[in-house]
């Protein structure tokens, strides 16, 4: 089992933690809720981030979100950093496996430096493949090796931060050696907070125990994040409070990515419709995500999508994905329609919102749908 030096192992199981209505997980239950974290995400490609960045900031977006793919989010998200002064600035998520704790530790703070400590780090584990194959890095134990690493980066920044000598030694990873000369200096606002993302409960389960918070995948129903995700979140955040871990005096985060499609005429909700089929179908395909399905007894979609999905057979697969499927892992309609049902199903259930739109749409839906989130969300009574 690993874990850091001097820190006790986690084997309590999964058990269901019951809330009151509306009470956010992981606060107390005298405390009013806060109103919602609103992120916007944004491509990463390189010819249109800087515009992304200006105006999710003009709009009022607390933070702007960008993802691995194509394109290495560090470093479009430091670009970023220089057009814009008060919007947060995430990863959500980069490839931690595809890094080695060191390697991350020098972007993470890098970026916290360059934006005047507006970073937040978004993790996630990739699966197997993509590790082993694309990245060349090793894969085992995703969960103990996610929670190991990210107590290595946090003591790298603890060294960085306080000058004090690091030594960290894990099962998975060391880290000894640090001379002046390669240390950073230390940031006024303190160390990035860094997010976990999870589907399955071992990691869930790590996200609350080493984390400052939690990324849903786009592919979580609202029954699967309340019934199978928050209870073994909020167990793991409640006992890695309980043993007094540094990170726990800041709120811990939970944020639903929510798969959206909308359009401004028919035309265009039509096609953002096809597509979040699309992304629905290949979603359900992938084996990881069975449990997920099986929640909603869907087993045999799951195996139906997979059969398809082997033998390429991509045009067929949307169609598999009814309505029901569709109403039950997306918000779809109009934009004020869509904002409207996007706070009825997670206000109170989460601390912050992002919408995933399909490739192709246009980014300014995204900005309308959470703009209008937060018009709704907004007390009564303040302007």
């Amino acid at each position: 089992m690993n874990r850091p030096p001097n820190q006790s192992p986690d084997h309590a199981p999964t058990r269901p933690t019951e809330h009151p209505p509306g009470q956010v997980p992981g606060r107390l239950p005298d405390r009013p809720r806060a109103a919602l974290g609103i992120d916007a995400q944004a491509s990463g490609h390189p010819a249109g981030i800087l515009d992304a960045a200006e105006r999710a900031e003009l709009r009022g977006m607390d933070r702007l979100v960008v993802a691995e793919t194509a394109y290495d989010p560090f470093l479009q998200l430091a670009r970023a950093a220089d057009r814009t002064s008060t919007i947060e600035l995430a990863t959500g998520i980069a490839v931690a496996f595809a890094r080695t704790p060191m390697t991350l530790a020098y972007q993470a703070w890098g970026l916290h430096a360059a934006s005047g400590g507006r970073a937040v780090i978004g993790l996630g584990s990739q699966v197997k493949p993509h590790v082993e194959k694309r990245f060349g890095m090793p894969w085992d134990r995703p969960a103990a090796r996610m929670r190991e690493y990210v107590h290595a980066v946090r003591a790298i920044w603890h060294s960085w931060q306080t000058g004090e000598r690091l030594r960290f030694r894990g099962d998975f990873y060391t880290h000894t050696v640090m001379t002046p000369v390669f240390s950073p200096d230390p940031v006024p606002s303190g160390p990035p907070r860094i997010l976990l993302a999870g589907v399955g409960p071992l990691m869930t389960r790590t996200a609350g125990a080493v984390a400052d918070g939690f990324l849903s995948h786009p592919f979580t129903s609202v029954a699967y994040l309340t019934e199978q995700v928050l209870p073994g979140l909020t167990e793991a955040r409640a006992d890695a409070e309980a043993q007094g871990a540094a990170w726990t005096d800041r709120p811990f985060e939970i944020t639903a990515n929510v798969l959206t499609a909308t359009g401004r005429t028919e035309e265009e909700l039509n096609a953002n419709l096809a597509a979040v089929r699309e992304r629905l179908a290949f979603y359900a395909s992938t084996p990881a995500y069975r449990p997920v399905l099986a929640r909603h007894g869907w087993e045999d979609l799951q195996e139906q999508l997979h059969h398809l999905s082997v033998r390429g057979r991509w045009q067929e697969m949307a169609a598999l994905v009814d309505d029901e499927v569709l109403d039950a892992f997306a918000v779809t309609g109009p934009v004020d329609e869509v904002a409207r049902e996007i706070h009825r199903r997670y206000a109170g259930l989460v601390t912050r919102i992002s919408v995933s739109l399909p490739e192709d749409a246009d980014p300014g839906l995204g900005l309308d749908v959470l703009a209008a989130v937060r018009a709704l969300d907004r007390p009564r009574g303040r302007p």
